[in-house]
């Protein structure tokens, strides 16, 4: 695959990279931060954003057991706990807007789970990977480039 431009203006480029740098510090949980990000890009396609956040969530602890069982997250059992599972589950319901909406339940069901600090920045990462996702896959900007 060739990409179809790699030209990204360098403020948009910045202004992405520090929302989603304050959503994972504001978040405080880097292996949960890692997870959300690789579960939104599975979802969108993207193969840069897998390539890059996989190899994240090795070095940020994240076992390969979850990160082989990601894909089917709600049919992992004890894999993923109750914390991890509100956020993946919203993850999923922002990024896929079948609905036109985020149901209410997983949207409680997340708030159950962070206080509204916690609950903020994990909307924020997961709007802004989808952002990521977005900008690479409508650009074609294949897994490994250092050009993007």
């Amino acid at each position: 695959m060739t990409a179809r431009t790699t030209f990204l203006d360098d403020r948009v480029r910045a202004s992405l990279q520090a929302v989603g740098a304050a959503a994972k510090r504001g978040l405080g949980d880097a292996g949960l931060a890692e997870l959300v990000q690789v579960r939104a890009s599975q979802l969108n396609h993207c193969a840069f954003c897998l390539d890059l956040h996989l190899g994240i969530a090795r070095e940020q602890g994240v076992s390969e057991r979850q990160l082989d069982l990601l894909t089917a997250w709600e049919e992992a059992g004890d894999v993923f706990d109750a914390r991890e599972r509100a956020a993946l589950a919203l993850t999923e319901a922002v990024t896929v807007l079948t609905e036109g909406f985020v149901p209410d339940a997983v949207y409680e069901e997340a708030a159950r789970h962070f206080d509204a600090d916690g609950l903020a920045h994990l909307l924020a990462l997961i709007a802004t990977i989808n952002a990521w996702n977005r900008l690479m896959v409508t650009r074609r900007i294949p897994a490994g480039s250092t050009e993007w």
